[in-house]
């Protein structure tokens, strides 16, 4: 086999991935109407045992489930929490799992931080923040990780888990926000994922 055609079968089969990997991780269209209408499920922990989650120390602040619309999805390879979290889905439910208010938005995420972009007049941003969140998510297992990292922006996804706080040896620290109506730093919701499906 020549050398020109060794390249290129190398660049067809680079096309072809890069085309495969868009079309998979492209949005999901919905029809107009609320998909996840339940808030999520808090019950508090008090005085649990902590966690040890290969370097970590979690502590059990609340457990934790939801079904919600996937609003975006980010990888996290660099930062500091990357081992632990290596990724975050910001989560609609009620107003926010519906098309028809989701097309009045624009949402980015970065810095392990999320954002709602008001497109037009009119649009109710408080109500958007109360029903929606960016979740910093620990996966339990090889298997729950697959499935997080298969994750885009339409699909519905059922996470059942923990609400933690997280410490390493080194001195890092992570806490989990335990409310839904907060805004700004802090307000994450840190996730240890026991369970998790995508549909």
């Amino acid at each position: 086999m020549s050398r020109e055609t060794l390249k290129l079968i190398l660049a067809l089969t680079v096309i072809v991935f890069g085309v495969g990997s868009m079309l998979s991780n492209r949005p999901l269209q919905r029809a107009p109407g609320v998909l996840a209408p339940d808030h999520p499920w808090q019950e508090d922990l008090h005085g649990a045992g902590p966690l040890r989650h290969e370097t970590y120390e979690l502590t059990p602040r609340a457990r934790f489930a939801l079904e919600a619309r996937v609003l975006s999805a980010e990888r996290y390879r660099w930062d500091g929490g990357a081992e632990l979290a290596p990724l975050d889905l910001a989560l609609g439910w009620g107003p926010m799992s519906d098309s028809s208010m989701l097309d009045r938005f624009e949402v980015t995420q970065g810095a392990r931080f999320y954002t709602l972009y008001p497109q037009g007049d009119g649009v109710d941003l408080a109500l958007a923040l109360r029903h929606s969140a960016n979740m910093h998510l620990i996966p339990a297992t090889p298997t729950v990780r697959r499935t997080l990292e298969s994750a885009r922006a339409g699909q519905l996804v059922s996470l059942r888990g923990l609400l933690v706080d997280a410490a390493r040896p080194d001195g890092f620290r992570w806490r989990t926000s335990l409310k839904r109506d907060d805004t700004g730093a802090g307000a994450c919701e840190l996730v240890y994922v026991e369970s998790a499906a995508l549909r």
